[in-house]
């Protein structure tokens, strides 16, 4: 530099703030990788649930939304998971359950009234 102390220090402060930044960023790739690995365990504990309250049938209907609406899937998963840890379900949960459930938690679709003239 040009020796002046007052550059030196500015890019001795430089310096600094670059190191924060990038150990901040260090720290930031843990954090990511342990949400993810905390989200990959709640889905297996989600995906054990269903199996112990679900049967064949509910699994395959459940299957088969998810194929087509997967969004909607995911949140009728969440919502059997919940009930079953809540203690709000008895047995296990049969195809016709599932269908009901399904017919619950669906959106109210919009119909359309088309009038010619």
């Amino acid at each position: 530099m040009s020796g002046n102390p007052d550059d030196e220090r500015l890019e001795e402060l430089r310096e600094k703030k670059m190191q924060e930044l990038q150990d901040r960023a260090g720290e930031d790739g843990g954090d990511a990788e342990a949400q993810q690995e905390a989200q990959q365990r709640a889905e297996a504990q989600q995906e054990a649930v269903l199996k112990q309250y679900l049967t064949d049938g509910a699994r395959q209907r459940l299957n088969a939304v998810e194929m087509s609406k997967p969004e909607f899937a995911k949140k009728v998963k969440q919502q059997v998971a919940s009930l079953a840890q809540s203690g709000r379900v008895q047995g296990r949960i049969d195809e016709e359950q599932m269908r009901d459930l399904l017919k619950e938690l669906q959106p109210e679709q919009k119909s359309f009234d088309i009038r010619r003239r």
